[in-house]
Formats: structure tokens, sequence, C-alpha cells
């Protein structure tokens, strides 16, 4: 089964997501200052890479290319973390924008398999578009994270290797994202599916969306493989009790990654093994613009 065999764990922060309003949660990080204080928290607490997506002043998702480009910058300055741009962006977000997302330079990037039912609306990646993007990634040297939100997503992710030959870096690793109303539920049972099916050799993690976020932690756990955690992917801590902040999600996740006797890995550890590039600046280089 790939991923078996992993001596640390991977852990993804994803801290704030498209889709909630800072009304309904109010420890969301939405502004740049809140989204670089909560990734120098979640690096203290175990995460080596963090799932970005950025909203404008009125805490709206954008793909502002400048606001990509400050948020960028602004984790490097405070952080060592992955930086993992969203090409998902917002349901609707134009497919020009969401190939823009790739200019400022991240060091990975998520790049969704397929098509997908979202609740009531339609998250639309067609083939020709994944092809784009992946290449954008090789030219661009930019680690791509392969979103999987269900079983057909894992045939093309197959297609778009034998078509277009491995990613940056060398290293296939996936995010089998489960739980989406539409997508693959957040069982045990699918994620053993979806994982058997994946490329050899290929290595993966694994998001469960609302309730399912700790019933996929502890499979994915057992199975072999990493985890993405944050308050994108769940609002609840526990049954009635909400998540008081992002790095309450990680530090969980910490606490059972060594637990299950695979510790969280390194940033160190994390950017050998996915093969991502060098892009850090000498600190001091980008303070202005944090707020």
């Amino acid at each position: 089964m790939p991923g078996m065999g992993s001596a640390s764990t991977l852990i993804t922060v994803a801290p704030t997501g498209a889709e909630t309003a800072k009304a309904d949660a109010p420890t969301l990080p939405v502004t740049l200052g809140e989204l670089v204080a909560a990734a120098e928290a979640c690096q203290a607490a175990g995460a080596a890479m963090i799932h970005v997506h950025v909203r404008d002043d009125a805490a709206r998702p954008t793909l502002d290319p400048i606001r990509l480009r400050d948020t960028v910058a602004a984790l490097r300055e405070r952080t060592s973390l992955i930086v993992q741009l969203s090409t998902g962006g917002a349901i609707g977000d134009s497919y020009a924008d969401r190939l823009g997302v790739l200019d400022a330079e991240p060091d990975a990037c998520s790049l969704t398999c397929g098509t997908v039912n979202f609740g009531d609306d339609v998250f639309l990646n067609p083939w020709p578009f994944v092809v784009d993007l992946y290449r954008g990634t090789q030219e661009s040297q930019v680690v791509p994270e392969f979103e999987l939100f269900d079983l057909g997503h894992v045939a093309t992710l197959h297609r778009l290797l034998d078509v277009c030959g491995p990613p940056y870096g060398g290293h296939v690793h996936c995010d089998l994202v489960m739980g989406v109303p539409g997508g693959m539920p957040g069982t045990p049972q699918a994620l053993v599916a979806a994982v058997a099916a994946l490329p050899a050799g290929a290595s993966w993690s694994a998001a469960g969306v609302g309730r399912t976020a700790l019933p996929v932690m502890l499979t994915a756990l057992a199975a072999g493989g990493h985890l993405r955690v944050g308050m994108e992917d769940t609002l609840s801590y526990a049954r009635g009790v909400p998540v008081q902040d992002n790095v309450q999600l990680v530090e969980r996740a910490a606490q059972a990654a060594t637990l299950a006797q695979r510790p969280p890995m390194t940033v160190g550890q994390a950017r050998t093994w996915l093969g991502v590039k060098d892009r850090h600046a000498p600190r001091g280089a980008h303070a202005e613009g944090v707020r």
C-alpha cells in the first residue's frame, strides 16, 4: 500500500480556506498578520507545510497576484514552512486566475485532479485545465500536491503522470480530501480503497472535512499516511466543542502522530523528501507588508 513504512508524519495545516466567514469563526486567520501569526504557532506545534488561501480587505477569498506574492514573502520571512498555495481558489474563480497562482513562486501548490460536486456548487477541473496547470508546475519548478476528492480523480492522476511525466521534485504526493458533500465519504473503507489505487511509490496525506476529521486522521496514521488539519476543513474539535484555533488542531495531530510512533516530520525533512526548491530570501528582505 502506498505510504506504508514512513517513520515520521508530514503535518500540513490548512488554516483559512475559501468558504468560512470570519463572523462564523472569529479566530479564522484572514488578514496577512493573522495568517503569519497562525503559521508561526503551527510550525512550533509540528506543522511542516501550510496550505494557503488568501482573503482581501473584506475577508473575501481572492487570487489577487499582489496579495499572493506578499503572502508568500511574509510567510518565508517569518517561518521556514513549505508554502503551498491553493490553485483551487474559491468556486467560480477563472482558470486564468488559478493558473496565475504559480507566478507568486510558491514552494508547492494544490492540483485537483478532476471536477467534483461541492455541496450545492460544482468545483470545475476539466482535463485540459488540469494538464495546463500540471505543466505549469513543471516549468515553474513548483511541487504539486495532487488533490483527490474521489476515486475517479485517482484514475486521472495515473493518466496525468503517463501523459506529462513526473512532477517537479520527482516525488508524487497526494492529498485525499474526504467528507466533502459530493466527493468520497470520510470513512476508513473509502480511504483504504483510494490509497490502494494510488500510483506505486506515491505518498499521501488525508484531510477529513467536518465531523470526519478525527476518524480520517486516525485511519491515515494507522495506514501509514500523513495528515492535513486546519480550520479550512473543520470548525469542530469534538462533538459540540468548537475549534479554538488552528494550533489546537495541529497539536492534536502531532500528539496522535507521536502516539502512533511516527512523530511529526521536521520542515527540513519535508523539504528534502518532497524535493522542494529553496526559494528563501535572506531574513529581513520582506519585513514590510505584514498586517
